[in-house]
């Protein structure tokens, strides 16, 4: 492996690690009873943490060194990043043109008690729909989502998420897709049909040749 490739592997590591980190630091965060004087020691040393993270960063216009865009690592996408503390991470396979995605939602994601917000829903299921539209070799960005809510979606229980496309009519794509329990696969908790619609070669040139023109 040549040393730019070693260099980073060993990057994306870290990422991830520090992601893993993150990710237990909010989940005990939201969870914590510890004192109130306990509560402020910490946030002073996670400033301290953060001012040194903070000493060289990235713009909007530039990706992170760790990413691939046309490879499709995106490593702190908020929902599948390994190094997104946003992230459950959602881990994504695509099985005879099926999305399938599992995850488990921390404390963190909740809306109402023991349950997982709304709107956390809505963006697992437009990326699990967006894996399906990009497997079937149409990509496209969402303009619509459609969600419809059967039951609430619980915390703290392995979810298995499922997406499809139905229809291919030029540019434009229809997939639909569903999150349950990996225990009881077959009851539908969210469904969603989006819309998806491939970019021009002048719109990606307007979205994103500043980000293209950047990469390495």
């Amino acid at each position: 492996m040549a040393d730019d490739e070693t260099g980073l592997t060993h990057r994306r590591a870290a990422i991830t690690e520090l992601g893993d980190a993150l990710r237990t630091l909010i989940e005990h965060a939201t969870t914590t009873e510890v004192p109130t004087g306990d509560l402020l020691r910490a946030a002073s040393e996670l400033r301290d943490v953060a001012a040194r993270l903070g000493e060289r960063v990235r713009g909007r216009a530039t990706l992170s060194r760790a990413d691939d865009l046309l490879g499709g690592v995106r490593m702190y996408n908020p929902v599948t990043g390994a190094g997104s503390a946003l992230a459950p991470p959602l881990h994504v396979e695509v099985v005879a043109g099926t999305a399938i995605g599992r995850c488990t939602l921390g404390l963190a994601y909740e809306g109402p008690p023991t349950f997982a917000h709304g709107g956390v829903s809505a963006m697992l299921l437009d990326q699990i729909l967006g894996h399906a539209v990009v497997a079937s070799g149409n990509p496209g960005m969402t303009v619509r989502l459609d969600t419809a809510y059967h039951a609430p979606v619980p915390l703290l229980t392995p979810l298995l998420l499922t997406a499809d496309v139905l229809d291919v009519s030029g540019r434009r794509v229809t997939a639909t897709g569903t999150i349950a329990t990996e225990a009881e696969p077959g009851t539908a908790l969210v469904t969603a049909t989006g819309t998806f619609v491939g970019l021009r070669a002048e719109q990606t040139r307007r979205l994103f040749g500043s980000v293209l023109r950047a990469r390495p």
